[in-house]
């Protein structure tokens, strides 16, 4: 059975992406595919290479995010015998499998700025060279290339060629997300459990029941279709035969014990087992909490410009208080700064004694 989603609606966003396509299909240009993941950009170019002149050639897919560098240039455009360790024979590349029909390079996102050059090559001239060969080989295919990222941004940022770009997009055809396809949504939704009940050998599907169908329309679907066929599946088969879906399970992880990442917090030993942090102790507290003391009645003066009521208020202490502390801390004789006069006759500060 084909796992791919048909392409089922009568939305008008649907409709116009089906009629672009089959518009640009006749067209013998490069194509470009934009669209969130699971819109259907798969079904989509099956649509444009059938509906093409190139209907009777081969249709050869290629995910570039799949593979490495390396396997990714030799997947495209082949070796020869010899080209590298392992390499005992002639490999024919996806430009060579392709020939004369489409070739549709999935997250072309994902190729090497390297890569990208040689495919430019080929789409512009129709010629290459197999990994390990000296001759250059002609060849007829028409390139179809899809992704979900911003394209035009990637080429702004240094991270796709603007002339690969620029050569791609002689149409760009953005697919719509499925919460802008609300209409086609009850006919997803009941194509999917068909297909389900069928597989589960039942007779016949009863339906969703109202509540379910109002989350199925209410649902954003960020994973789009493909979001939509797994959960529309596994409800039909969690359903008792002969029974309408009433139970949507929207995340399939959803448990009571699932088991989840620790944080830092949730590794640290409890708190009654935890040991606690060694203080540093001074050798004399008595001498250690004077000094403490002399430094803050010290900060204090000078905060206040040795106006003893004022420091005595700022410290919660009386005067008479204040004073006492001043005297066991040899700070009594501290008196406020009075102004004099200098050489020049300008006041002055007087040094404190």
């Amino acid at each position: 059975m084909n796992d791919s989603p048909r392409l089922i609606g009568e939305s008008a966003a649907f409709l116009e992406t089906l009629e672009r396509v089959s518009a640009v299909a006749a067209l013998d240009r490069p194509v470009l595919l934009v669209g969130e993941r699971g819109t259907g950009k798969e079904q989509l170019v099956e649509r444009l290479h059938y509906l093409s002149p190139r209907w009777e050639a081969p249709l050869v897919k290629l995910n570039c995010a799949t593979l490495p560098e390396s396997l990714l240039e030799s997947e495209l455009f082949g070796y020869e015998a010899g080209a590298f360790t392992g390499a005992t024979r002639r490999h024919a590349g996806r430009f060579e499998r392709a020939a004369g029909g489409t070739l549709f390079l999935d997250e072309i996102d994902a190729m090497s700025l390297r890569l990208q050059e040689k495919l430019l090559r080929v789409v512009e001239y129709g010629t290459f060279e197999r990994l390990g060969g000296d001759r250059t080989l002609a060849v007829d295919v028409r390139v179809v290339g899809a992704s979900n990222a911003d394209l035009p941004a990637l080429a702004a940022a240094g991270r796709f060629r603007s002339d690969l770009l620029d050569r791609l997009a002689f149409e760009v055809i953005t697919l719509p997300p499925l919460r802008f396809r609300r209409d086609d949504i009850p006919l997803l939704a009941e194509h999917f459990a068909r297909r389900m009940t069928r597989e589960l050998g039942r007779d016949h599907f009863p339906g969703f029941a109202p509540e379910a169908l109002a989350q199925l329309m209410d649902h954003d679907w960020p994973g789009n279709v493909r979001e939509l066929r797994n959960l529309v599946e596994r409800a039909v088969y969690r359903t008792p035969p002969g029974e309408p879906v009433t139970g949507l399970t929207f995340d399939p992880w959803a448990s009571p014990w699932r088991p989840r990442r620790k944080s830092p917090a949730d590794e640290a030993p409890p708190a009654a087992q935890r040991q606690p942090a060694t203080a540093v102790l001074p050798d004399d507290l008595v001498a250690h909490l004077e000094a403490e003391e002399r430094r803050i009645l010290k900060a204090a003066l000078a905060a206040h410009q040795y106006d003893r009521k004022r420091t005595a208020a700022a410290l919660g202490l009386t005067y008479a208080q204040l004073r006492a502390r001043l005297r066991k801390h040899g700070l009594a004789r501290k008196q406020r700064p009075r102004a004099r006069r200098g050489l020049d006759g300008s006041a002055q500060e007087a040094p404190l004694t």
